[in-house]
């Protein structure tokens, strides 16, 4: 709740740093969020289901829990950013590297939720984790390593490769392209 406070202070002192209180019900497009006083309740066993199953593969553990939180929205406002940080430190947390999950695929991110919603399964939510943290490393080694990085496009023409086949094999993520701010990108390693 300090992390919400941090967050959401100055924009609504009145809501930061709280989860919502009775008679404070939330719709984000067609999902109304659970009765207030399910939230604490909700996210408890959301965490204490997080931490049982640390077993079990990062992408799906942090899946559910996304979608468990924004399903839950415990807050009047805010949740997504909450949301993402939670993600992050976590992630990091277990030796993994950031991720920006809504920003992919926007129309896949609502399709996530809407099939959780539904169904109560996860599998849009652990192909769009899955393809960000693939983004994220693509992107930090492309950096680290010292590449030089040009976007697709650019790369189409140096290479004389198909820019849409490009485009197809960075959305699938079989190529070593990354997004940044929008744009599709690639380091190309230099050679010596």
């Amino acid at each position: 709740m300090f992390l919400h406070k941090m967050l959401i202070a100055n924009i609504r002192d009145d809501i930061a740093g709280r989860f919502r209180k009775n008679g404070e019900w939330v719709k984000v497009a067609n999902h109304i969020a659970p009765n207030p006083k399910e939230v604490v309740e909700r996210l408890e066993k959301m965490l204490i289901g997080y931490n049982a199953n640390s077993h079990e593969n990062i992408i799906k553990r942090i899946s559910l829990l996304h979608l468990t939180f924004e399903h839950t929205h415990p807050f009047v406002d805010g949740n997504g950013r909450i949301g993402r940080v939670i993600n992050n430190y976590l992630l990091i947390r277990e030796g993994f590297v950031p991720v920006n999950i809504k920003f992919i695929d926007r129309k896949m991110y609502y399709e996530a939720f809407k099939e959780f919603g539904e169904k109560g399964i996860t599998k849009i939510m652990e192909e769009i984790v899955g393809k960000a943290l693939t983004n994220s490393y693509h992107k930090r080694l492309a950096y680290l390593e010292g590449a030089h990085i040009m976007t697709l496009a650019e790369y189409s023409k140096k290479y004389k490769v198909s820019h849409s086949n490009l485009i197809n094999k960075a959305n699938r993520q079989t190529i070593e392209a990354f997004l940044e701010k929008g744009v599709w990108k690639i380091g190309v390693k230099n050679k010596p």
